[in-house]
């Protein structure tokens, strides 16, 4: 910068400094209070100025006045002088707002989140992530990070693979990106204590557990589901299998070995119901014997083979539908499995919910309860109330369900797939 008329003299630099930092914060600027100044810096900021005697030690300068002495002694701005002997100014309001922005963004982004919505016991994991801010202040990273656990979420449960080999097919080929004490990995762990209720993992045993429960580091063997009334048309073992338990009006416990190998199908026509409570399908069977209509049970939280199957029929034609306790964790469960295969709700609205209540004794509480995403006017109904309905209590509904679902799809085939 040339032609300054004395501007860049040294005294004068305390003023353009302070100056500097006040015009820089993006805020309204009408008066700057620089100093302390030495008897030399007064001197310089009076000549400036013209004033007949000297200002204090820490003098308020109106911002109007120095746009006169500046314009007076070179022609130009006072931020024209500034920018040019200390910097270019910054606008550190406009950069935060933009920063609040883009963390608002990252926020809403996780929060509406299709896994998510889906499962909105996730709603207390969102929470802890936003307390726990942006990693490293970058939201980038953060919304990297939080992909790839939503995807990893997205995958669960794994069909009994171990850990570093479920690692690697979810994050880049990274087979330790879910080792213990990665974020990645304490992020997960934290997202599924809060679906299923549970604490945080304290210890590697608890980890191992928690990874097991969602299908990972778990074997083909010790994970089973129940099914009753599966007539499956093929010379599969699992055709074998379920058409001999069928016959024999039992139910068969199958393997994710079983069901990985499923051979060629073809289903009967009609629904596949679910329940979440084997005592339920074992009144089905008292019921029906040989005659039972296609049951699958979860038994609580579904594993790997339980999703794994309801996969298989839907893939192979099957309607799901699926019924649970009218409880927390029931609900809970129910958005698990509406997430993690077709299934579609049976008897779980909020009309059913309260006609059960007038059929039924006094239930337990309802415990810790989440928004039921296929009809949220059933978790404000269970506030009211207060009440749980077990699923057994309403066994004899959901068996009248099936005796006509039964009736109506008896001796009609599917087609092969």
């Amino acid at each position: 910068m040339t032609d300054l008329a004395g501007l860049d003299r040294p005294a004068l630099r305390p003023l353009w400094q302070a100056l500097h930092e006040r015009l820089s914060s993006g805020r309204p600027v009408s008066r700057v209070r620089i100093g302390p100044l030495d008897d030399e810096q007064r001197e310089a900021l009076a000549d400036l100025l013209g004033l007949d005697r000297l200002p204090g030690v820490t003098p308020s300068v109106a911002l109007a006045r120095l746009e006169e002495a500046v314009a007076d002694a070179g022609g130009r701005t006072v931020r024209d002088i500034v920018a040019g002997l200390v910097g270019p100014l910054d606008d550190r309001a406009a950069v935060r707002q933009r920063r609040k922005d883009e963390r608002d963004e990252l926020w809403a982004w996780l929060e509406g989140h299709e896994t998510v919505r889906s499962q909105p016991a996730l709603g207390e994991w969102v929470a802890h992530c936003r307390n726990g801010g942006l990693i490293d202040g970058s939201v980038p990273r953060t919304r990297d990070l939080l992909s790839s656990a939503l995807a990893v979420l997205a995958a669960l449960p794994a069909e009994a693979e171990p850990l570093p080999v479920f690692a690697a097919r979810m994050v880049s080929g990274d087979s330790h990106a879910l080792d213990d004490g990665t974020r990645l990995s304490s992020l997960v762990l934290r997202a599924l204590s809060a679906m299923h209720g549970a604490e945080m993992p304290r210890n590697a045993q608890q980890r191992r557990g928690m990874w097991a429960r969602a299908g990972v580091a778990d074997d083909d063997l010790s994970g089973t589901v129940l099914a009753a009334g599966l007539r499956l048309v093929g010379d599969g073992l699992l055709s074998r299998i379920t058409g001999a338990c069928s016959q024999a009006g039992h139910a068969a416990s199958l393997t994710l070995a079983q069901l990985r190998d499923p051979g060629d199908l073809q289903l009967h026509a009609g629904p596949v119901h679910i329940t979440e409570n084997p005592s339920v399908m074992a009144l089905a069977l008292r019921r029906f014997d040989t005659a039972c209509p296609p049951l699958v049970c979860t038994s609580g939280w579904p594993n790997s083979a339980a999703v794994h199957l309801l996969r298989l029929l839907a893939d192979h034609g099957a309607a799901l539908r699926y019924h649970g306790d009218f409880d927390g964790e029931g609900i809970r469960i129910a958005a698990y499995v509406l997430d993690k295969t077709p299934a579609t709700p049976w008897r779980m609205t909020a009309a059913d919910y309260c006609d059960a209540l007038t059929r039924t004794a006094h239930g337990p509480a309802v415990g810790r309860l989440t928004v039921a995403p296929w009809d949220p006017a059933l978790t404000e109904a269970m506030v009211e109330h207060g009440t749980a309905v077990l699923e057994e209590m309403v066994a004899d509904l959901l068996l009248d369900d099936l005796a006509s679902a039964g009736a109506s799809s008896h001796g009609t085939r599917g087609t092969r797939v």
